[in-house]
């Protein structure tokens, strides 16, 4: 039989031809779902109904009776006691009880003003002839002491009135997301905060036409320099930024102004650190993570979750549930997907054809709780946006469970950032390939979705650079003044908006850019840290830059909400790139989206009249967009229409880009082009 033709019993086979010899992969899969999924639920019982640890461990005020329940899971653990200011740190008056044999303890506390609003707590544990103290591990609320650096847990006992009751992630129907780390958000050489965000960040992002937020370090971390990449407290908000109540203050707002906000969530391994965290929190290293070295990342030095192990399955869901039902959220961006899906991480593999996607490999509990987390979170809010950091290019990373997918909305373009910052390293603009180009940003895996970038947070960090630093160098701290001449600025800044402009139309159903880099933010990011006597000189953002009427910097910022505006007209960024013109000799690119055309000269040189391309098509085009015009630092003014029947030059100048927008609904101007290619 015809592979074409075949049915297979899930879609994606049939999405995707080339997996046919993996059929019983596909298989494994979805047999490994229904069967944990099945291990986990009683008869009837949804995911969301199970997916409430939040609602029972940690601690909960009764009316009746009247006081405080605190639970703990805890296995290994001999004994258990309720220490902090309310007991002045007496381990021997509030001792838990142990009410199963998994390993769950409870203790009630009398009276509801026992434990005080802010008050610190810890818990205290005993196993094995060993003492130890630990920070209760569904703590919604950590802070540390900046005198002895120690982290403690509070009670935290206070209500927020949400003035958007309800914000519909539909509206969002093209993800222009713009990722932001809370504590550098300030132009001060300090950690930022919550508050600073909603008065510098949010009018910014609104003004510059994003529609979403891709809010990193929210969970509570000890190191600072991690990016909030090792979590410590999974429950809690990290104090350094603010209060939860600051932190839904942010959310709001950002609603109100009809912004989606996201969460960068970290589910894929955990802060080693044992005082603060959950590794050894009841004494052994298989509690929450695998045992001995399966358990520790080779590269990260951070520890490893058991996903197959249920009670660690229900953390986790548990733990999606709540930043969803009690901050808002409007999703996640699921942080290393590429690490947990293999046993070997993904490290120094190069996903060339598809056995490296699948046994021996795959870790496929991996794959399971990817598949129930993506089912959890559009159960308990359908309209939630998901996105995948996967560079593997796992397929069904982003189909339907249902279609043998792993259920997840988007992935994110890793390959596009590296492409560019490979060309600007290693080649001459003139050693550049367009047809290489214009592959590299439109392949996908067939029905799956993508958020295009051209780099991201990972690329400013210190060690690497941004785009617009790989372009300038050490000519931006000379040259950027408007009233400067330079031809390796004028180079950055032409570059710059065309490496924008078509990744944004090209690499993806959604867009990405992280805070600052819409305006080529100088240098780069490096938290405080001893080898740079702990500054915050790289750790901020210099929002001033931008606002500079004396400096370029503000050509590439109101280029970029040019840009912005263009992909949400018309919901752009869902149309297909299609190319009609590929020019190697005079490095030109032109494509068709809907009945918008793309021009891209990216010659070092050379100028070219594109009449006699353009004259045999009917009609009229209005242009809308263009890197050269003087308000974006170009040379030129706006010149509005061009019609056939004028002679009129139709010059494409070099390194310029152009967009035209076709003023009739006339199919043959699509069909022409697409010959004419």
């Amino acid at each position: 039989m015809n592979i074409k033709n075949k049915k297979y019993k899930y879609k994606i086979l049939n999405i995707d031809p080339f997996l046919s010899p993996y059929e019983s992969d596909i298989e494994l899969r979805m047999n490994n779902y229904f069967s944990f999924k099945n291990k986990l639920l009683s008869k009837n019982e949804s995911l969301s109904s199970f997916a409430n640890g939040h609602l029972y461990f940690g601690f909960h005020k009764s009316a009746e009776p009247n006081g405080w329940y605190y639970r703990e899971w805890a296995p290994n653990a001999e004994e258990i006691s309720l220490v902090g200011e309310f007991n002045n740190w007496d381990s021997n008056s509030h001792k838990l009880n142990k009410i199963n044999q998994a390993g769950v303890w409870e203790i009630f506390i009398p009276g509801i003003n026992t434990l005080n609003h802010g008050s610190k707590i810890k818990i205290r544990i005993k196993a094995k002839n060993k003492t130890f103290d630990r920070i209760p591990s569904y703590c919604k609320r950590v802070a540390q002491n900046p005198e002895t650096y120690e982290f403690y847990g509070q009670i935290w006992d206070c209500e927020y009135k949400w003035r958007v009751k309800k914000f519909n992630a539909k509206k969002i129907k093209t993800p222009i997301i713009y990722e932001s780390h809370i504590g550098m958000c300030g132009e001060e050489e300090k950690v930022a905060g919550f508050k600073d965000y909603i008065e510098i960040v949010l009018p910014r992002v609104k003004n510059l036409g994003y529609n979403t937020v891709q809010l990193m370090a929210v969970m509570e971390h000890p190191y600072y320099g991690s990016f909030g990449y090792q979590v410590s407290s999974f429950f809690a908000v990290s104090s350094r930024f603010g209060t939860p109540e600051e932190l839904k203050e942010l959310i709001d707002t950002a609603h109100e102004m009809g912004i989606a906000v996201l969460l960068d969530l970290v589910h894929s391994h955990a802060a080693p650190n044992v005082a603060e965290g959950l590794a050894e929190f009841d004494g052994t290293d298989y509690q929450f993570f695998h045992a001995g070295e399966k358990g520790s990342h080779p590269a990260w030095g951070t520890k490893l979750f058991n996903y197959g192990k249920p009670e660690v399955a229900h953390f986790l869901l548990s733990n999606l549930k709540f930043w969803l039902e009690e901050y808002k959220f409007d999703g996640f961006r699921f942080d290393g997907v590429t690490s947990m899906l293999y046993h070997d991480h993904g490290l120094g593999e190069s996903f060339d054809n598809y056995k490296k996607y699948f046994s021996p490999n795959t870790d496929t509990q991996s794959v399971t709780y990817l598949q129930l987390a993506s089912e959890l979170c559009k159960e308990v809010k359908p309209d939630c946006i998901l996105i995948a950091e996967d560079m593997s290019g796992m397929p069904g990373m982003c189909l339907p469970i249902k279609d043998g997918g792993i259920g997840f909305d988007y992935r994110l373009g890793m390959g596009t950032p590296d492409f560019w910052i490979k060309n600007l390293k290693t080649k001459k603009d003139e050693e550049w390939n367009m047809g290489q180009m214009f592959w590299e940003l439109t392949q996908r895996r067939p029905k799956e979705k993508v958020i295009g970038y051209c780099e991201s947070h990972d690329q400013a960090l210190v060690g690497d650079k941004t785009i617009m630093f790989w372009l300038a160098d050490k000519e931006m701290y000379w040259h950027m003044n408007k009233d400067s001449q330079n031809l390796i600025i004028d180079r950055a800044i032409a570059l710059h908006k065309m490496i924008r402009l078509i990744t944004c139309m090209c690499a993806g159903e959604g867009y990405l850019n992280f805070m600052g880099n819409e305006f080529g933010h100088p240098e780069w990011i490096d938290f405080p840290r001893p080898e740079n006597g702990y500054s915050y000189h790289h750790a901020r953002r210099l929002w001033s830059l931008a606002d500079d009427e004396n400096l370029r910097y503000i050509y590439l910022q109101d280029f970029d909400k040019a840009m912005i505006n263009l992909a949400k007209k018309d919901n752009l960024l869902k149309y297909p790139a299609k190319s009609l013109y590929t020019d190697e000799k005079k490095k030109f690119i032109a494509f068709i989206k809907n009945n918008y055309l793309f021009l891209f000269n990216f010659h070092v040189s050379e100028s070219y009249d594109f009449w006699e391309f353009m004259k045999k098509q009917p009609g009229e085009y209005t242009k809308i967009l263009d890197t050269a015009w003087k308000q974006f630092g170009g040379w030129k003014n706006s010149r509005d229409k061009i019609n056939k029947k004028e002679n009129q030059q139709f010059l494409i100048e070099r390194r310029t880009a152009a967009v035209y927008l076709k003023n009739e609904d006339d199919e043959s101007f699509i069909i022409n082009l697409i010959l004419m290619g």
